[in-house]
């Protein structure tokens, strides 16, 4: 199931949270004439609304990743940390949590990325106070037609990016279970 949106465009996708997120949407407009909800409130057009946005678009690229490194940990190793009477709590930090991690990272990576130079999100579902590096560049690109500046902005979003992604890297590191044995 969490594969089946993927199967649908990405704007296509973005639109129809639009629609639901909308005054008079599926999920507002029900609550608002069952009296559940003020009639002024309203989620599009805030920065919610976005958060949300990139959260359903990007949300396989977070949890497959994720599902994929703890389903490579061996059971017997989680097994074993019951045997030497590890609680839940410090078999998941002391086990799963370091065996994962470079799952974690591969989702990390995956989900920031792509939603670093999101623009459409912002466009479709944020107002007019919220602002996304990516629609600066777009925006540089296709309506100030200043391309010397949106080149130099892409540039230095993507010196930035690399910069923090290998300090991220280097300071969470990726270690196997054979490092730990």
């Amino acid at each position: 199931m969490l594969l089946v949106p993927f199967f649908v465009s990405f704007v296509i996708r973005t639109v129809v949270w639009q629609f639901i997120l909308s005054d008079n949407g599926v999920i507002l407009g029900s609550l608002k004439n069952a009296g559940l909800l003020p009639q002024n409130f309203h989620v599009l057009a805030t920065g919610y609304a976005v958060i949300a946005g990139l959260a359903y678009n990007y949300l396989p690229f977070t949890a497959l990743p994720i599902y994929v490194a703890i389903e490579r940990i061996d059971r017997r190793v989680l097994d074993a940390a019951y045997d030497l009477y590890a609680t839940k709590r410090e078999a998941f930090t002391k086990v799963i949590l370091p065996l994962t991690v470079p799952g974690l990272f591969a989702a990390f990576l995956l989900t920031f990325i792509p939603a670093l130079g999101d623009y459409i999100n912002q466009q479709l579902l944020g107002g007019t106070n919220d602002t996304m590096i990516g629609t600066v560049i777009q925006n540089s690109f296709l309506q100030t037609l200043d391309y010397a500046g949106g080149s130099a902005l892409s540039a230095v979003l993507l010196a930035v990016a690399l910069v923090g992604i290998f300090a991220y890297a280097r300071l969470l590191g990726t270690r196997t279970i054979e490092e730990y044995l």
